[in-house]
């Protein structure tokens, strides 16, 4: 069990588990602002007080790319059946056909404020009268200067937590406040630091990582078996990716959603090439339909009585069994409860993570260099 609210089974090998502790008491006894936004000592760069008139609204549109809107994405879908408001994504250049009449309240956010992306986009969608927050470093940047201009609310961006690793800072509670949730909740690194059991096991999970890269297993396949779990994947997806991804190493993150992958891809998985190695994500929901025990022929009378949610369960446990008769590398995760707790542990779990593998990979998990590359040639050719 990683906390009271997971269920995890590790991977079955793993390397010397020493310097990886060592890594651990290092990293925690540094002054490091994204862990400290992991924390209920981390001061949101706003005050409740100042979102009042913006929470009384209905309808959001949250503009950003990359960490500015994935990790607001992953806790709204995640979290969908607890919350009335309304949000919708602008995390790509739009098509004519996402621009909607409605009214909304905008929220804008990049780190640097110069996004190219999210300045076209905030060109085409942002109407008169509509109320904006942008939330963006404290400098004078195109979108800092466009929120002044606009006499929207400006919430500084922490200059020092790159946006992958945003999502518990103002970044991503700031948006989890107007959807109603509670904030506090999601910070759980005071708990965790002082929970052995969670260490333990999240030093031996990095330790199986890094022996798998030594067998030159790179693809991480997220096998997931929710679908309001999609984006908090697609969140994982860059953040291993962008912090791993350097110097001719790095692991590449597939998201698989299951179990429609299973007449497709799993063979492949199965019988292939194997330089994968497997994560498994369920989460037991209350309320899914029950098979109409009337309609059913005598042929699958196994399946009276049973809700949609056992078939996908056994087909979890099924695909579980199977990869440990073929030694396919795998570890899986059980969600108990869909909650704003649980949801911070799994942050927290995957950003300590990654940080301990770039340090193991002697990678720096913080930079990625080679993104600045296309935005500097892409700026060129526009000019």
């Amino acid at each position: 069990m990683l906390t009271s609210g997971i269920n995890f089974i590790g991977f079955k090998k793993g390397g010397k588990l020493s310097k990886i502790k060592l890594r651990l008491k290092k990293l925690f006894k540094e002054k490091n602002q994204i862990l400290k936004s992991l924390s209920q000592d981390y001061e949101d760069s706003y005050k409740n007080k100042n979102l009042i008139k913006f929470k009384n609204k209905s309808n959001y549109r949250l503009i950003g790319m990359g960490g500015s809107s994935l990790g607001s994405k992953a806790i709204y879908n995640f979290l969908k059946n607890k919350t009335k408001k309304k949000f919708i994504f602008i995390d790509n250049l739009i098509p004519e056909k996402k621009l909607n009449k409605k009214k909304f309240t905008n929220l804008v956010i990049s780190k640097s404020g110069n996004t190219i992306e999210v300045i076209g986009n905030t060109n085409v969608l942002i109407k008169k009268n509509e109320k904006n927050i942008f939330i963006t470093e404290n400098k004078k940047s195109y979108l800092y200067l466009l929120a002044k201009k606009l006499k929207s609310e400006v919430v500084h961006h922490n200059n020092f937590i790159g946006g992958r690793y945003s999502v518990l800072s103002e970044v991503g509670m700031l948006p989890a406040e107007l959807m109603g949730f509670n904030v506090r909740k999601f910070r759980q690194l005071n708990s965790l630091i002082k929970n052995k059991g969670f260490l333990d096991l999240l030093v031996k999970n990095v330790s199986s990582l890094l022996e798998l890269i030594h067998q030159k297993k790179y693809n991480s396949v997220i096998l997931n078996y929710d679908e309001k779990s999609e984006s908090f994947f697609k969140w994982y997806q860059q953040l291993v990716a962008e912090s791993l991804g350097k110097k001719k190493k790095g692991i590449l993150p597939i998201v698989s959603n299951m179990p429609k992958d299973n007449h497709s891809v799993m063979q492949l998985y199965l019988d292939g090439f194997q330089k994968n190695f497997f994560t498994l994500f369920y989460v037991h929901d209350k309320g899914s339909k029950i098979i109409n025990n009337k309609a059913l022929l005598s042929s699958h009378l196994f399946l009276k009585n049973k809700k949609i949610s056992n078939i996908t369960y056994a087909q979890k446990l099924a695909t579980e069994k199977v990869f440990n008769t073929k030694n396919i590398p795998f570890r899986s995760f059980e969600i108990k409860k869909r909650d704003e707790k649980t949801l911070g542990e799994l942050f927290c779990f995957f950003i300590l993570e990654t940080i301990l593998l770039g340090r193991s990979l002697k990678l720096n998990p913080f930079d990625q260099p080679a993104v600045e590359l296309i935005k500097k040639e892409t700026k060129k050719l526009l000019i």
